[in-house]
């Protein structure tokens, strides 16, 4: 899962939204200087990256997208199942999108000093472009892989991602949809929500 899906598993509650959005940009041996709840956050981001990666229904997927994407299938999976979650946003809460993500891009300025340099200087990007909302369509993708494969050293991986999302989407949101609701179900397990 990309952003957009870990922010919409934190539970409603802050601390857990700021710790599972930064994770990706924490280091153990950061973890100390955390707030307990905080880092929580952190660990809730890991378990469902794991929960994801183990799942055998994103396996399905991943294993469709592997001859053209190798080792890079489950990112790109994260990233579908972001748009699916837009897409579907309305089969899985009866909060506006809209006011939602308005609503985490005001608690990530208001915590922007609990979030990592490097993520720091990209907030008012984020924010500016929509990021959240931008998942949920083909041009939103397609700026998404590209702006990844400058990162890459083997960023052709990303080249036809968008395309074999949309030649396939009947299959991805089908398993998309037999997924969310256990990782949704999971979470709410793990954090008591």
């Amino acid at each position: 899962m990309n952003y957009l899906a870990h922010c919409f598993l934190s539970c409603s509650e802050e601390d857990l939204l700021i710790g599972n959005f930064i994770a990706d940009s924490i280091r153990n041996k950061d973890l100390a200087a955390l707030s307990p709840r905080v880092r929580d956050g952190v660990f809730l981001h890991r378990k469902i990256d794991s929960y994801t990666d183990i799942h055998p229904i994103t396996r399905l997927g991943t294993a469709r997208l592997h001859p053209f994407h190798g080792k890079y299938a489950s990112v790109i999976i994260d990233i579908y199942f972001d748009y699916l979650l837009v897409k579907n946003w309305k089969r899985y809460t009866s909060q506006d999108i809209g006011e939602w993500t308005q609503n985490i891009y005001e608690i990530l300025q208001r915590r922007e000093a609990d979030i990592p340099l490097k993520m720091r200087k990209n907030l008012p990007l984020m924010i500016k472009d929509n990021w959240l909302m931008r998942y949920g369509t083909e041009e939103g993708l397609r700026f998404t892989f590209e702006k990844m494969k400058k990162r890459l050293k083997y960023p052709d991986m990303f080249d036809g991602a968008t395309d074999n999302l949309l030649n396939n989407y009947d299959a991805f949101e089908k398993e998309f949809h037999q997924f969310f609701p256990e990782v949704v179900a999971y979470v709410d397990e793990e954090c008591g929500c």
